[in-house]
Formats: C-alpha cells, structure tokens, sequence
C-alpha cells in the first residue's frame, strides 16, 4: 500500500509559479515511477508529466514543456512539480500517482496510487 498527500496548491496570477510537492509513505519510493494529472471544472483527468524511480528519465505532455519540470527526491520519498510561466489554462486540481508496475516514463503508464489533489488556480 502506498499513501499519497499532495501539497503546495494555491492561487497565482499568470505568468506565476508555484510548486506542487507529493509525500509518499509505504513502499520504497524508489522503486516506482510517479506522475503528475490534472483535473479542471467539468472536464477528464489529463496526464501532465512522470518521472522513472531513478528520476532520470522525465516526460511531459507539450502544453507544459518549457514550464513545468518535474523531480523527485528520494531520500524525502517526496515528488514535486515546478511550475512557471502559470497560465489560467493550467487552473485545475492536480493529483499525483504512484505506479508499482513499471519504471519507465510516457503517457501510457498504468497508476494504481492517488493523492486527494491539489487546487491550483490561475488568475487572469
């Protein structure tokens, strides 16, 4: 079992930054890759960026690249998400996950973990 707490949402004007952070608890953080969603009124759950367990592959969906970067700290079993260049776009609860069934990075990685989220909100 693996728990996710994601914290470090807030509100931002555009152009801000904020960064996100996940504490995980349960397994040895290392050994599995993470990821980052997001949520926003009325729409799915997009991907937005994961991480392999060494953290040295990244990837990130192309409406984030440049701004967004994620890393992990493996010592602190905690992820994080810096995020720069915020848009109002990129207003949205955002969630980190856990996978236990691979290392590897992309946009098909099956999660079996989830945080409760974080509101990010973007102003105008």
């Amino acid at each position: 079992q693996v728990q996710l707490v994601e914290s470090g949402g807030g509100l931002v004007q555009a152009g801000g930054s904020l960064r996100l952070s996940c504490a995980a608890s349960g397994r040895t953080f290392r050994n599995y890759a993470m990821g980052w969603f997001r949520q926003a009124p009325g729409k799915e759950r997009d991907f937005v960026a994961n991480i392999s367990g060494g953290g040295g592959n990244t990837y990130y969906v192309d409406s984030v690249k440049g701004r967004f970067t994620i890393s992990r700290d493996n010592a602190k079993n905690t992820l994080y998400l810096q995020m720069n260049s915020l848009k109002p776009e990129d207003t949205a609860v955002y969630y980190c996950a856990a996978s236990m069934r691979t290392q590897g990075v992309g946009p098909g990685v099956p999660y079996d973990y989830w945080g409760q989220g974080t509101q990010v909100t973007v102003s105008s």
